[in-house]
């Protein structure tokens, strides 16, 4: 379960809905990987979690990004698309994000109030 969870950085499995095989995710908890994030990237395989995180912004992005803010549980409690040089709303209930390339989170059915599930491997 999500909800106490130490987060660190790393490479994880998200899992979503209906899907029969789970996306490759990495994971951003530390300091200098929030801060970084998806910056300097042409793109992404998979989807990056930052946490903690309540909100993010795309200055100096390459690439219009779909952004879910999750709660405690990974819940999705709002999704939003943000082309580069935007600032996104930070949500007060979200204590993680979920960031993946335009489109990719409606392609694998990730819409408000999803659930989703992260494989750590070796935990």
């Amino acid at each position: 379960m999500a909800r106490g969870r130490r987060w660190r950085d790393g490479t994880a499995e998200l899992w979503t809905p209906g899907r029969a095989e789970p996306l490759p995710l990495e994971i951003a908890a530390s300091r200098a990987a929030r801060r970084r994030g998806l910056l300097g990237r042409d793109g992404v395989t998979g989807a990056m979690l930052i946490t903690p995180c309540g909100g993010v912004h795309t200055f100096r992005m390459r690439f219009t990004i779909d952004v879910a803010y999750l709660d405690r549980e990974l819940r999705v409690l709002d999704l939003h698309t943000l082309p580069p040089g935007r600032l996104g709303r930070p949500r007060l209930r979200a204590r993680h994000v979920l960031e993946a390339e335009a489109g990719a989170l409606a392609a694998w059915g990730v819409r408000a109030g999803t659930r989703l599930r992260i494989d750590v491997p070796g935990e």
